[in-house]
């Protein structure tokens, strides 16, 4: 699959400190399930717990962590990493920021501007630093939704969220396979946010897809989501509808159907 814009390029704003907002994000999370109870089901997440939730982001935590420590220059040939996870469930709060202390610990020992295998775009330590971050933020607003609460999210992490997810939407193939679908005859999706002028130019093209430019407004294109920085970060994930209120669209709906159909993870 080809990737379209500009492959070698780091997109992240200097403004988005990503180490720092992992270890904010992780404590949201922690302060929203220490007193919940953890069987209650996710449905952002079918067939998880908010146990398996924080179990998860915990242990993508460290697993993480460990590729930074040893900074790997090859695809790791295992995911096996020293969890030490409670036995019982009422530990796993404080589990959950134990790795964040793992994290930051580990994030402080490294350049992250030094040269290391990626799965993405950027192959840099910063990758896995960003990567974290977002991991951990959709899940802290998975647990938030689980419990009936509305996910609040910094503009400007949002946009830098937005922007990674679709920097390395077309390398994620290998876990999500329906990735390989979002192909078009040059078919332009834009995504446009209505709280600041940001905005992000799709192409489908025969052979994959890919953002177009730099950072393109998003203001022409066969089809353009709006809505809220926050809210379009949860829309690329899957954990809101296209159809919600908060979003309007215009241009081809079957578009926009197969490129949401197709795009989660």
């Amino acid at each position: 699959m080809t990737t379209y814009g500009h492959p070698g390029h780091d997109r992240s704003p200097a403004a988005v400190d990503h180490p720092t907002a992992v270890a904010a994000e992780t404590a949201r999370f922690v302060a929203t399930v220490k007193d919940a109870d953890l069987a209650t089901p996710v449905p952002t997440c079918p067939g998880w717990t908010l146990a398996d939730l924080v179990k998860h982001t915990g242990s993508v935590q460290r697993w993480f962590s460990a590729l930074l420590r040893a900074r790997i220059q090859e695809p790791p040939r295992t995911r096996e990493v020293d969890l030490r996870l409670p036995e019982q469930e009422d530990g796993y709060a404080g589990w959950l920021d134990e790795s964040a202390t793992v994290a930051a610990d580990t994030f402080a020992a490294s350049d992250l501007s030094l040269p290391m295998w990626a799965w993405g775009v950027d192959q840099h330590a910063r990758f896995w630093a960003r990567r974290m971050l977002f991991e951990t933020l959709l899940h802290r607003a998975d647990a938030e939704l689980a419990l009936g609460l509305r996910p609040a999210i910094d503009r400007t992490v949002a946009v830098d969220g937005i922007d990674e997810f679709l920097v390395n939407l077309p390398l994620a193939t290998f876990f999500a396979p329906k990735v390989a679908n979002l192909r078009g005859p040059d078919r332009t999706i834009g995504f446009r946010t209505t709280d600041g002028d940001d905005g992000w130019l799709v192409r489908l093209r025969p052979d994959g897809f890919g953002l177009d430019g730099t950072r393109p407004t998003g203001d022409t294109a066969d089809a353009i989501v709006r809505g809220t920085a926050a809210d379009l970060l949860l829309l690329v994930y899957g954990r809101l509808p296209h159809a919600a209120e908060v979003f309007t669209h215009e241009g081809d709906e079957q578009l926009l159907d197969h490129w949401f159909a197709n795009s989660a993870f």
